[in-house]
């Protein structure tokens, strides 16, 4: 069930629209998608511990969802997965505190 109507549940029948509304782009997604995710120099575990962590910084609850079900198939436990999310959370608060140069600056120039 669905609580949150900002965000529609995701359903094959939202898929198959995609697929009709522009079918040439969602190959070519699934292709790229597949790719990025293979083993390569970065076990798939690994991959997807980042795409887990990066869809807490981006906050899209669809990636977190789909990306910590990957990952557990992929063998990854709860506890690295929850470790990849502070992660997520040091860097999107290391950012903040990164960016406060902009408003010193700016504070040093308006004197």
């Amino acid at each position: 069930m669905n609580e949150n109507p900002l965000y529609p549940q995701a359903t094959a029948q939202i898929n198959e629209k995609r697929v009709e509304l522009a079918p040439e782009n969602m190959e070519a997604w699934r292709t790229f998608s597949r790719q990025t995710y293979k083993a390569g120099k970065l076990s798939e575990q690994t991959k997807q511990l980042i795409a887990i962590a990066v869809a807490h910084v981006t906050q899209c609850p669809y990636c977190i969802r789909s990306h910590t079900r990957q990952a557990l198939r992929k063998g990854v436990t709860k506890q690295e997965i929850m470790e990849a999310i502070w992660v997520a959370a040091e860097m999107r608060a290391g950012a903040a505190v990164a960016h406060s140069a902009i408003s010193i600056d700016e504070m040093e120039h308006d004197s």
